[in-house]
């Protein structure tokens, strides 16, 4: 085998799903002090930094796994008192081991190792509660999850996974956005904050110092309305958290949805599989609640993104005004639906309107066609249904890796 495929090969088996999305830090924020802004100083963002040019016409494979080891590597260092790698090299909050499905005796065995207990956070609406565990002073995460799971056997144990945005600023001239007919029907979007540029209905903060207004969130939450979403329930998972975007806080914001009723949660995040986010997933599905979820911007070679992948979560990508596929669009393990990825324009957190490109902001339009077939009276099988009937078949016929069942959303983009 030659030594370049060799390279490229490991390249591809070390990339963190979690470190590959490209964030846009909240508004009036210093570069690195969240998530989205740690990674902002790594790819081109919103604010204006080029670092990493989505507009370039061909972006090879090897190209991108090395941006994801890129961006997962600036990111640790830059905060390594808030995040740490676990036994799968995926970034997590340091020294919080989660131990799902919490009991006494459990928590118990775990204090006597040395694990103080954070208490329990318990997601009523869902059903599910985890104790958040402290790893004892000079204990790696890694080390603190095999010593946990030796003790604890049976047990589900997991580190805090963080998450990442999954869109980029984009050079383009865009024309004005099309407007389209009211859809009644609410829709959740977890995400980081939204500013008071782009109303909605509810706003609730699931980490330290939120709600915070993000330029992701705000463009995430333009599109939505764009679409014609008339009620939006936003989620701030980020805040002012180095160490936003945590499973537990999606869950958290998973289980606040339950409880306003949401019929339709739209989720620009990607990360690793984690048991605690799959079965609070798996939970709100299960009453009901269609989810949606972009696939990120790694490129096909990828490892799968989460949450898109879980089995009840409707898995979107992107397109350009071409309805050419986003040559930096991720992959889940399955694929439903291609909506407008690329020449769109949205505010940021100042009303600035920017050129946006990625999957973040293909998923709020096939959200707001979700709730629009909700309106409709159409739910369950029926709603999945009505939306391949309208879904354009694009690329070979039938549904295909590039563009799962079709393309939603088309009059969406601005013509």
């Amino acid at each position: 085998m030659q030594p370049r495929v060799i390279l490229l090969l490991l390249l591809l088996g070390l990339a963190s799903p979690a470190a590959t999305q490209i964030g846009l830090p909240p508004a009036g924020q210093a570069v690195g002090q969240t998530v989205g802004a740690a990674v902002d100083r790594l790819g081109r963002t919103l604010d204006g930094a080029a670092a990493l040019d989505l507009d370039a016409p061909v972006r090879s494979v090897a190209r991108l796994a090395q941006e994801r080891l890129a961006r997962l590597a600036g990111f640790v260092r830059a905060h390594r008192d808030a995040v740490e790698l676990d036994e799968l090299g995926q970034p997590a909050r340091r020294g919080v081991v989660l131990l799902l499905d919490a009991d006494p005796e459990a928590v118990e065995a775990a204090r006597r190792l040395g694990f103080a207990s954070g208490g329990v956070q318990r997601l009523d609406t869902l059903g599910l509660d985890t104790a958040e565990l402290a790893v004892p002073a000079g204990m790696s995460l890694p080390r603190a999850l095999a010593v946990l799971r030796q003790a604890l056997p049976g047990r589900t144990l997991t580190a805090d996974q963080l998450h990442f945005p999954s869109g980029v600023g984009a050079r383009a001239v865009i024309k004005a956005a099309p407007s389209l007919p009211p859809i009644r029907t609410p829709v959740g979007l977890i995400d980081g904050g939204v500013a008071g540029v782009v109303p909605v209905a509810r706003a609730k903060a699931f980490a330290v110092g939120g709600p915070v207004p993000s330029n992701h969130g705000t463009a995430v939450a333009a599109l939505m309305r764009q679409a014609g979403v008339t009620s939006i329930a936003a989620a701030d998972v980020y805040g002012r958290d180095p160490a936003g975007g945590n499973a537990l806080a999606i869950a958290r914001a998973l289980d606040w949805m339950a409880a306003e009723k949401v019929p339709v949660v739209s989720v620009s995040l990607v990360g690793p599989r984690n048991p605690l986010l799959e079965r609070a997933v798996a939970a709100l599905s299960g009453r009901g609640v269609t989810i949606v979820a972009a696939v990120g911007n790694d490129g096909p070679a990828a490892p799968p993104a989460f949450p898109a992948s879980y089995p009840s979560v409707i898995a979107v990508t992107g397109v350009d005004g071409r309805n050419r596929p986003l040559i930096e669009a991720g992959r889940a393990l399955h694929l439903d639906y291609a909506a407008p990825g690329a020449d769109l324009r949205a505010p940021d957190a100042s009303g600035r309107s920017r050129a946006v490109r990625g999957t973040s902001f293909a998923a709020p339009l096939v959200a707001a066609r979700a709730a629009a077939r909700i309106d409709q009276g159409r739910t369950g099988k029926a709603l999945i249904g009505a939306l391949d009937a309208e879904a354009r078949d694009l690329g070979r016929k039938g549904p295909d890796r590039s563009f799962g069942r079709g393309l939603l959303c088309g009059d969406c983009r601005p013509r």
